[in-house]
């Protein structure tokens, strides 16, 4: 797999996919369906660097599950895996205590 290290404050992330069923069982199929705010951390950037010159790390790290805005960031394909690269600034938050998902968004 080709690795990707994202430059100064952006951050490469997977989406992931909570479910595909909603209450009552209902399937939706994938057209009808929103794409997850929802991902995982996959690497980040060495960070902004500030007015002085200094380098201001990303608060955020590999691993971490985050939610993010709708239309934020760019998407792209690696190795026929799609991921989102967004700027630290489109994190709304960190999640933390959440059950860890096995599922990809496609």
């Amino acid at each position: 797999m080709a690795k990707l290290t994202p430059l100064h404050d952006r951050i490469l992330v997977r989406r992931i996919d909570e479910g595909e069923t909603v209450r009552g069982g209902i399937i939706i199929p994938d057209t009808a369906k929103e794409k997850p705010q929802e991902g995982e951390v996959i690497a980040v950037g060495s960070g902004k660097k500030n007015d002085k010159g200094e380098r201001q790390p990303v608060d955020v790290k590999e691993g971490d599950r985050i939610l993010f805005g709708k239309y934020a960031g760019n998407e792209i394909k690696i190795d026929n895996e799609e991921f989102l690269i967004i700027r630290e600034e489109e994190v709304l938050g960190i999640l933390t205590g959440a059950a860890k998902s096995v599922r990809k968004a496609s």
